[in-house]
């Protein structure tokens, strides 16, 4: 096992089912056989102006399998000190033009490059993303094939970005320009891993930007291992540096630093709110992307086997662990019984278990924090009198596995109703109207998301168009494209993702004003 401290013998010995190596010294790089058969070597440096590096006091911490709670390998963990050389690399490049000043066909390219890099070991990211999530092997291939797509779509955004000719009269010549901010601190969660990654690195570099960004430190194996393409893919040493570490002191560091011009943060609302207070000690610019309680809305008109299947894919993909999930499932009265006993028998028929098993539908919680988490709101669910229909308990004895869990008869103001569980657990309510449903739909302090099941689309786009949320999926759910933004209202968050709308959030707007003298005229 690797130790968190420098093991004074130089002598190695293979540990672990995974096949990793003690050292002396932690080298930069250690072979991993992944359950799959999948062997590849783990970067564990940080990555700074294009280089895998320890850490300036050589500090690593573990990441473990969720599935196996086996220890992976370790990582070089960063401090303030090596949060500053990254900021420092990323604003020398950003000075001197290397990247914010270069042709946007050369950033087009790279970016291109990157995803193509990306795709060619698409198998190897995936069973990564498996490995250290825990999430099924099925979601994570999914997960690449996005971040392929987005990558790309930002590099067709490359050449796009620009101002506007305003028309004030012959004496001026008036226009503005889009220009990027600078160095942009960014931290995602455990999640998504690399998705995050790319939703945050793919705007910021195809405006000019730099990035410091900060990955979460029970996932950060895939957005290590693909660094090793960025200079590959020709993106110049600085313009991505990447930083394994923990929140309260990599965090802190971004957030407060005068030089990161703007702070980019996927998390829980708490978290949000704290660094939206740090980044307006400097006036940052400032995108959150927070939590969730998302209502999904099924009226007695729908394709009930289809809508089950939505409602299944909004609340147990990703093991729960979404953002966006459709935790509360409101279901118009005369449909609610047959509803909620096809609910139950779907996910009483899923299969939980082994992530790499491609029959696998729900992986496993990503650590034995979030998994005590959830068991904890089950039995809060319980005492406040909701009707446990399936569901609730943890499923073996290793691994941060839980089985799909429904909940009924619940009342409005039930904590499982109000706060983010962040896991496999839904409430099933009732409703009789459109305006009783629109009441209940938006009594919450989130907006991120919300679905709605009918076949009658005068219905869908009323309700659509009255409830409170940032993205709404009809007849569908977690149903992402990268062209389309993704955010919240409220206390899910500012600003969005994707789409052109990413790209605003990365870009500042000069104005320039020519006075001309007209000939003849003095």
């Amino acid at each position: 096992m690797l130790t968190k401290t420098l093991l004074r013998s130089a002598t190695t010995q293979a540990v672990s089912r995974f096949g990793i190596r003690c050292y002396a010294q932690l080298p930069l790089r250690v072979p991993v056989k992944m359950p799959n058969g999948i062997e590849y070597e783990q970067p564990t440096g940080l990555f700074i102006n294009n280089k895998f590096v320890r850490s300036k006091q050589g500090k690593t911490f573990e990441v473990i399998s969720p599935a196996t709670e086996e220890e992976i390998t370790h990582v070089y963990e960063a401090r303030e000190d090596d949060v500053e050389e990254a900021i420092q690399a990323a604003d020398a490049a950003f000075k001197s033009g290397v990247w914010s000043q270069a042709d946007p066909l050369v950033r087009a390219n790279a970016l291109n490059k990157l995803a193509g890099y990306i795709e060619e070991n698409i198998d190897t990211v995936a069973s990564i993303e498996t490995l250290d999530n825990g999430k099924a092997i099925s979601s994570a291939r999914g997960d690449v094939q996005l971040v392929i797509n987005y990558l790309r779509s930002c590099a067709g955004w490359c050449d796009k970005v620009d101002g506007r000719m305003i028309n004030t009269g012959s004496t001026h010549l008036s226009y503005t320009l889009r220009q990027p901010l600078g160095v942009c601190g960014q931290i995602i969660p455990w999640n998504f891993p690399l998705l995050m990654w790319a939703w945050k690195v793919g705007p910021a570099l195809a405006t000019g930007n730099t990035v410091v960004l900060k990955t979460a430190e029970s996932t950060p194996l895939s957005a290590l291992y693909v660094c090793q393409f960025v200079a590959k893919s020709g993106i110049p040493p600085g313009v991505v540096n990447i930083i394994s570490g923990f929140g309260k002191i990599i965090g802190e560091a971004l957030t407060t630093h005068p030089k990161i011009k703007k702070i980019a943060f996927t998390g829980s609302t708490a978290t949000g709110r704290h660094i939206y207070q740090n980044a307006g000690q400097n006036l940052k610019k400032v995108t959150l992307e927070l939590g969730g309680k998302s209502p999904n809305i099924v009226f007695a008109d729908a394709d009930m086997k289809q809508t089950v299947q939505n409602i299944i894919l909004g609340i147990y993909y990703n093991s729960g662990e979404v953002c966006c999930a459709g935790s509360r499932v409101y279901v118009e009265e005369s449909a609610h019984d047959l509803f909620l006993e096809e609910l139950k028998t779907a996910a009483e028929g899923l299969k939980v278990g082994d992530p790499f098993d491609e029959s696998t539908f729900q992986g496993a919680q990503t650590s034995q924090m979030q998994l005590s988490k959830i068991l904890k709101y089950v039995e809060i669910g319980k005492e406040e009198g909701a009707t446990l229909v399936t569901g609730g308990e943890r499923l073996g004895n290793k691994g941060f596995f839980v089985k799909p869990t429904v909940f009924g008869d619940v009342k409005e103001d039930m904590r499982i109703v109000k706060e983010e569980i962040f896991g496999p657990v839904v409430t099933v309510s009732k409703f009789r109207s459109i305006a009783e449903l629109i009441e209940l739909a938006n009594d919450s302090e989130y907006g991120l998301a919300a679905g709605i099941h009918t076949t009658n689309i005068n219905k869908a786009i009323e309700v659509s168009n009255k409830v409170n949320a940032g993205t709404v999926w009809i007849n569908t759910f977690n149903d992402f494209h990268h062209a389309v933004p993704f955010g919240g209202f409220n206390a899910s968050g500012i600003g969005r993702e994707m789409g052109s709308e990413a790209l605003e959030n990365y870009t500042q707007v000069k104005a320039v004003r020519v006075k001309l003298t007209l000939e003849g005229k003095s």
